[in-house]
Formats: structure tokens, sequence, C-alpha cells
């Protein structure tokens, strides 16, 4: 059976409700204090968590807002010309108002994303823009826009950048809470845990490697398993910048190659479609913009992340969780029975995450955090992007990752695509496994709606 306690200070609202914990009234305010201690004990929205390196942190943020350019290896086609203009909303690692494209086709009730030989497109991402016209020595180049396939039978899908506060925390956790979360979850309600070997293992965790699978965490879908690998695969795609690194003596090429306009090969001579110096390492692609080298140097495996992506990493990861808000005792205690009542708590969990006593990625140990999303992916009926895998079925392109609402009042556009401009539209346009919870929030007099509706506001 579960049971709830309300954790609040005059600080703010804190955890909201503890799996576990004793019963209201009960002397459970000794884990309450020290969940609402840790997350609201965190500065300003945007800054570092404690014990972090500023000096490093600034570095590391310098480069995330860096605007890249074509000498840089930007293009040949892009969404962004630096990781800051995505996700600034609020703070620096924050959301974005930006709104990326993607398609695909439903045949016989599967999807295709356009990636296999024969009708390779490229993929499912239709990147915003491409380079303009340049010169390479005496080679005149053009590079057009990637253009939506005509027998695309699911168009222009819309994808929002997506806030990054507090992920460290989350690559920290180990696969088992993720597995427990879904165990304790109603049937009807239950996420599906994801898992896959990691594009780019993380060498600083044992439990990760080239043939270990790891649980998807992150992505609007899921699609990655730990920040090195989010960062690899958003450079490539967002900013068309590919990258080489080293995992223990192996070269990790996932984020190597260029993605051209519809997968159609540039005039010979425009070096993959950017100005960036041509590779001449063995085995890595000569169009791969920034490369760590060789992995084997004599008899030493070279274990390294590529500048870039290694300050990526470590700006997200030590991204402080967003604060909290003040809530009237009222609306803090009305509004967390209402949030657990309707059904919300199902799949956004109130439950508190900790980190290890000693987190592999150097996040504090012992931290308690309360993102508000079981990080799993449900079947959300038309609310589902649409969008899969090569060979998934329609309903698999209709599960979606829970949204963490840790700090939903800084995004100025909700849901995977930003249709929703406000918490109470995002809660209605819920379908598929959130349809219940939905239809409760609409049943509810207008009174408690908005109780409701300013509890996750100050989450």
């Amino acid at each position: 059976m579960k049971r709830y306690v309300l954790c609040m200070t005059t600080t703010g609202i804190a955890a909201t409700a503890l799996f576990g914990c004793a019963a209201a009234g009960d002397d459970a305010t000794g884990t309450a204090a020290t969940a609402e201690t840790a997350q609201l004990a965190t500065a300003a929205l945007g800054s570092a968590l404690p014990g972090t390196d500023a000096t490093r942190f600034a570095e590391a943020r310098d480069n995330f807002i860096q605007e890249e350019g074509i000498s840089d290896g930007l293009g040949p086609t892009f969404n962004e010309s630096a990781c800051g203009h995505c996700h600034n909303t609020g703070a620096v690692g924050g959301s974005g108002v930006q709104i990326e494209r993607r398609f695909g086709k439903v045949t016989n009730g599967i999807f295709y994303g356009y990636d296999q030989p024969g009708d390779n497109e490229g993929g499912t991402l239709r990147q915003l823009f491409s380079n303009a016209p340049f010169v390479n020595g005496t080679v005149s180049c053009t590079v057009p826009l990637d253009q939506e396939p005509a027998d695309a039978t699911v168009h222009n899908v819309g994808r929002r950048s997506l806030p990054l506060f507090g992920l460290g925390l989350v690559d920290a956790m180990p696969d088992g809470w993720f597995d427990l979360l879904a165990a304790i979850e109603p049937s009807a309600t239950r996420g599906t845990v994801l898992r896959s070997i990691p594009q780019f293992p993380d060498s600083r965790d044992p439990n990760q490697g080239l043939n270990k699978t790891r649980v998807q965490r992150f992505g609007i879908k899921d699609q990655q398993t730990n920040l090195v690998s989010f960062s690899g695969d958003a450079y490539v795609n967002e900013m068309g910048i590919t990258t080489q690194s080293c995992y223990k003596g192996t070269s990790i090429l996932a984020f190597a190659n260029e993605n051209y306009p519809n997968n159609k090969a540039l005039t010979a001579g425009c070096n993959g479609g950017d100005l960036a110096p041509a590779q001449t390492i063995p085995g890595v692609p000569v169009e791969t913009d920034d490369a760590v080298g060789a992995c084997v140097v004599g008899t030493t495996k070279v274990d390294q992340i590529q500048d870039d992506l290694a300050n990526f990493l470590f700006f997200m990861e030590h991204l402080a969780p967003p604060p909290s808000a003040a809530l009237d005792p009222f609306t803090a205690v009305a509004g967390a029975f209402l949030f657990v009542a309707t059904g919300c708590g199902d799949c956004h969990t109130p439950l508190p995450f900790v980190t290890p006593s000693s987190p592999y990625n150097g996040v504090p140990g012992n931290f308690v955090f309360f993102p508000f999303s079981d990080f799993l992916v449900h079947d959300m009926g038309s609310l589902g992007d649409g969008i899969g895998n090569t060979g998934d079925t329609v309903a698999k392109t209709r599960q979606m990752r829970t949204a963490p609402l840790w700090g939903v009042r800084f995004n100025t556009q909700l849901l995977h695509d930003g249709r929703a401009p406000n918490v109470r539209a995002a809660i209605l346009a819920h379908d598929g496994q959130g349809r219940a919870a939905k239809t409760t929030f609409a049943a509810l007099p207008s009174a408690d709606q908005a109780v409701l509706v300013a509890f996750v506001n100050a989450l």
C-alpha cells in the first residue's frame, strides 16, 4: 500500500510524497527534512551542484554557449549554431523555443525511418538550416535544405528543446531504480523500461561498456542512455559537428559522419559541406570535424572524450536541479493530495531519488532530489508523436518519456512539441495511459484545478 507524507518548511514546498514513509502524523521528519534541504539548498536556476569546481563549470558553460561557424565544422545541415541557443529559457541549460522537425512513413502498421539502403533519406530528422554557398579552394559549394520525402505519412512532427537541469543526478542513478519505479506503478499506467548499449559508454562507470546495456533515460523518447552519448548525438544532429573519441582503446565513430541533405552526397571537393580541416587519421572519416586521434598508441589504450563533448558533459552533469517555489500551506497540502488523487503521480512520480554514496560521475553522493518523473516511456495515445525506429509498431511510436515536472514554471511552452502554453493545457492534452488522469482532472471543480496547477508550477 502506498502511503504519502507532505514535507514542507516555510521556505517553500519540498518533496511532496514519499513512498514507504510513515503516514502523516508519524515521525517521518528526519527523511523529509533531509530530502527538502538537499533540493532547496541549491541556488538560483542555472547554478552548479554543491562541490562543483567553479572555474571548470564556468569554462564548460562558456563552451556550451559558444557559437560555431562553418570553419569549426557547423553543418552542412543543422538546427542551431550553439548549444546555448536552444537551451536558454530561464537560464543557460533551460529549454528553448526552437522546435525541430521529424517525419516518417507507416506501412501496414509498421514505421519506417528512411534509414535503410534503397530509400535512405538520412533518418527521421529534417534539419532546418544548411550552410550558405561557400568556396573550398577552387570548388564552389551549395548545400540544399533537407526536404520531407514525398511519400512520408507522418509529417512535420515537432520536438522542442528540453531543459537540462539536474540531469547529472539522473545519470548517476543505477538501472535498478528505474526497474523499481516500473514495478510499483499501477498496471494500467505502468511505464516501459528501455535498455540499449550506449553509443558512447562512460568509462568512469564500471557498469557501462561496449557490450553492456543500460537503461535509456534521456530525450523525449528515451533515446539515450547517458549524458556523454546525449552530447555527441546533439552535437552532430543539431549542429552538424562530427566527432571521434576513444573508449578504452576503441574508436567511437557513432557521431563521426556528416548529415548530408536527405543523405545525398555533395559536390566532390566540398569537404563534407563545411570548412573544418579534413581528417587524416586512419579509420576516422575524413569529414569528421573534431577527433582525438589514434585510440591505441603503442601498448597504451587511449580513453579520451573529444574536448567539446567533455565540456558539454561536465556542464550538464553539474547543473543543479531547478529550485522549488514557495507555496502557502493550504495550496501545498491540497495540491499534493490532488496530484496523487488524480493519478498524476502514477507517472510523474513524487518519490525521492537518492544518488549513490559515491556516484561515478562526480555529482554529490546521497543527494536527494525530486524530478517528478519516472523517466520511463508510456503509450500516450493521440499525444504520442508517431515517430519511432524502423520496424516499430504504431503503438511503439506513441511511447513518450514522462517529462520531469521540476522547474516546469520556467518553461514557456510544454509537451514534446510545445503545443501547450501552460500546465492546465498540457494536462488536458494527455491521452493513452495518461487519459484517466486527464479525465479526473477535467472533472474537478475549477478551484481544485487551480490548486493542482499552482502546486505543479511550484515544483
